[in-house]
């Protein structure tokens, strides 16, 4: 017999990073265990949508990268906030 309460404490099973374009052009980087709703949340959310993009509504989902873990997600992140604007437009084209 399993235990009901288990699938409560479930850690998510991927982890996402994700590119939003913004309304000024611009892009904003995050993490997620749900793409969609994190996109919906920066356009419609005041209390969780990110500052940033609560400034720069509409937001457009314009690139995300599945991960095997939060920790893997946060690293991806990181490397994806260190590139360039001209950089990360170009890994958005392909």
């Amino acid at each position: 017999m399993t235990d009901i309460n288990n699938n409560l404490t479930d850690k998510p099973a991927h982890w996402y990073v994700y590119l939003v374009r913004c309304h000024d052009n611009s892009l904003y980087c995050g993490v997620t265990t749900d793409v969609k709703r994190r996109v919906l949340e920066h356009n419609y959310c005041n209390k969780k949508a990110a500052k940033y993009t609560r400034a720069r509504r509409p937001v457009h989902l314009v690139h995300y990268v599945l991960c095997n873990s939060k920790v893997a997600a946060y690293k991806q992140e990181y490397a994806l906030k260190r590139l360039s604007k001209k950089e990360k437009e170009r890994l958005i084209t392909y």
